[in-house]
């Protein structure tokens, strides 16, 4: 298995609920990706209930810490229901089928795909990759280097990237309003 093909794969852990199994894995994916020891030794030190509590704060209360890539492209539009398809069809062209629990857009199910496949996923996304990096960032969350990490493997950063993440951060992603037309949002008269 190749150096990144480690790193993704640990990234995957690391992005993942951290429950008792990701516990048990910690002096594993320590040794074998030390790119990630500053969010180790943080998932280490912390009270698990707290390190719990902080991925859902982080992960799933914040559309703008998403980790679900193609909510980066696409938003919650008609759109992100042919991204998901075209996920699906990449693992498949490479001889795997996505049978988890999440969309097969979640960022540790594309991690662990690129362990096997290589990064082709993580490469058409890298503007919300890098998008959620910054977002990361910006927060503060010991989160952040796991993506400084993902990132730094991939090839770049490109100025178009760059440009399409900094365009893409300052409008947000797409939304939908089409078929709302007899729904006016609240506040308006």
């Amino acid at each position: 298995m190749s150096d990144h093909a480690v790193l993704y794969q640990a990234a995957a852990h690391c992005l993942s609920y951290p429950d008792e199994e990701f516990r048990g894995l910690l002096p594993q994916l320590t040794a074998a990706a030390p790119q990630l020891e500053s969010f180790l030794t943080h998932a280490a030190a912390a009270d698990p209930s707290e390190l719990a509590a902080h991925y859902v704060q982080v992960f799933d209360f914040k559309n703008r810490h998403s980790l679900y890539l193609s909510w980066w492209r696409d938003g919650d539009t008609r759109r992100r229901g042919m991204a998901l398809v075209r996920f699906k069809e990449v693992y498949r062209e490479h001889g795997m089928e996505f049978t988890g629990e999440e969309l097969p857009d979640f960022l540790p199910a594309v991690l662990e795909f690129s362990a096997h496949a290589g990064p082709v996923l993580l490469e058409e996304h890298r503007p919300g990759l890098e998008l959620l990096r910054l977002a990361l960032t910006d927060f503060g969350t010991p989160y952040a280097p796991v993506l400084e990490a993902v990132c730094a493997t991939l090839p770049g950063p490109s100025p178009k990237d760059r440009a399409e993440a900094q365009a893409l951060a300052r409008s947000g992603p797409p939304r939908e309003d089409v078929g709302l037309e007899p729904f006016a949002l609240i506040g308006e008269h």
